[in-house]
C-alpha cells in the first residue's frame, strides 16, 4: 500500500509549524490519502465529528495541555479508528 507524499508533508507541517490541530487520513484506491485538515482553532469535538461511525480512518491529533508545574506542553497522538 502506498502513502501519498502529501500525507508526510502535512504531518511534518503539523509537527514543526503547528499549522493544523489534526489530520485525518483514509485509504482510497490502495493509497493512504489526506481526508481532512483541522485548523489550529478547531477542538477535539470538531475532530471526533470528522470520524465516520462505520469506516476505518487514521489520524494525528496535536493535544495542548498544561502540566502541574504550569508549563504549556503539546503531544501528538496517532489514532487508529
Amino acid at each position: 500500500m502506498a502513502v501519498q507524499d502529501d500525507c508526510k508533508l502535512k504531518f511534518l507541517e503539523l509537527k514543526s509549524k503547528r499549522n493544523y490541530r489534526f489530520i485525518v487520513f483514509k485509504i482510497e484506491n490502495q493509497q493512504v490519502v489526506v481526508e481532512k485538515l483541522g485548523s489550529p482553532e478547531e477542538t477535539y469535538e470538531d475532530f471526533t465529528k470528522c470520524l465516520p461511525a462505520n469506516e476505518c480512518r487514521y489520524a494525528v491529533y496535536d493535544f495542548d495541555f498544561t502540566t502541574d508545574e504550569n508549563c504549556q506542553k503539546s503531544k501528538i497522538f496517532f489514532i487508529a479508528w
